[in-house]
């Protein structure tokens, strides 16, 4: 493709992708959205008149048949995700998928074929894995900085009980664990830089909706423990702790920073309760899936990887699997008997 910009077709006009990734796709130079497709043409008229992209489409078949399309974003229920990306890889065309891009590893294993049957890009949207705030993180918790990395904790909340909503609806793979917990799992393993070898969990159902409303996990790492707790029936709310043998590390927002204001680090000593030990990082006001984006349009020129290859995304799924499969028996269950 050269140096021309990669022209993308957006399936799909949820909120995600017309508030957040569509404008930060605007903002790259080297991205260009050039069709929406909806089940419903006039959701994808209006999407791509709010948001001035030249072609509306009222099929998804249709966006993956453009030959003007390189490559697709999937925003997506997550049920959608695998069949989705199969077909646009089987049309040619390069994929960014929305989080969690496969519910089992099986799944995520068709995704590897067709990947390297079709020679195309696949990768997860984790946007947290390239915003600089996160990047600077695991440098601080690798440096020695802190001391010994030995735990990761996290809290990731939000009150949502609509009936309908697709986060609460099973069969859409609703739930906490799906939805929000995929981040202490993902940002775990990249602080770590490792698997984990044991996971025990505890899940507590909607009775109406059958989802998992309350998760929390304690994962067991060579070098520590990443320990989290997930809702969507709770108040909303985002922290995330690095703890190491000489100091803390708090990620202030860890998840969705805006992309117009600034954010920090926040880095202790431990010196005392009260921060006096405390100093802080402050990155300039960025855009993560504008980052995120530009990351994956090098790798389609050829330079470095995808974002998040399929690979990680594999065994980010084991770690989810063993631990549904924990909570369900009561005992910790070894996610690498989910990766092989």
């Amino acid at each position: 493709m050269g140096d021309r910009k990669l022209r993308w077709a957006v399936l799909g006009t949820a909120r995600i992708a017309t508030r957040k990734v569509i404008p930060a796709l605007q903002k790259s130079g080297a991205s260009e959205v050039v069709a929406i497709a909806s089940r419903d043409l006039t959701k994808a008229q209006e999407a791509a008149r709010a948001l001035q992209i030249a072609k509306a489409f009222g099929s998804y078949e249709e966006a993956l048949a453009d030959r003007e399309v390189d490559a697709v974003y999937i925003p997506l229920p997550n049920h959608l995700h695998v069949p989705w990306s199969l077909r646009a890889a089987q049309a040619g065309k390069h994929v960014l998928c929305e989080k969690p891009i496969a519910m089992s590893t099986a799944e995520c294993r068709e995704l590897l074929a067709a990947r390297d049957r079709f020679q195309v890009k696949i990768s997860e949207a984790f946007m947290v894995r390239t915003h600089p705030q996160w990047v600077r993180a695991r440098e601080l918790a690798r440096s020695g900085e802190i001391g010994d990395l030995r735990a990761v904790m996290a809290v990731i909340s939000f009150h949502n009980s609509e009936p309908g909503n697709i986060r609460n609806v099973v069969e859409f793979g609703g739930g906490a664990m799906w939805d929000i917990g995929c981040y202490p799992v993902q940002i775990s393993r990249f602080l770590f830089g490792e698997e984990p070898v044991s996971a025990s969990a505890l899940t507590e159902r909607d009775p109406e909706f059958g989802t998992d409303r309350l998760s929390s996990a304690v994962l067991g790492f060579r070098a520590g423990h990443c320990i989290f707790t997930v809702s969507t029936q709770l108040v909303y709310h985002q922290r995330i702790q690095i703890l190491g043998t000489k100091g803390r590390i708090e990620v202030e927002v860890p998840l969705n920073p805006p992309p117009d204001r600034a954010c920090r680090l926040i880095i202790d000593n431990g010196s005392d309760l009260w921060g006096g030990g405390i100093h802080t990082e402050e990155f300039a006001p960025c855009d993560q899936f504008t980052i995120q984006a530009d990351q994956f349009v090098k790798a389609v020129r050829g330079s470095g990887e995808v974002p998040t290859p399929l690979e990680d995304s594999l065994a980010n799924t084991a770690v989810i699997e063993a631990i549904f499969e924990s909570a369900r028996r009561g005992v910790s269950v070894n996610p690498a008997v989910f990766r092989e």
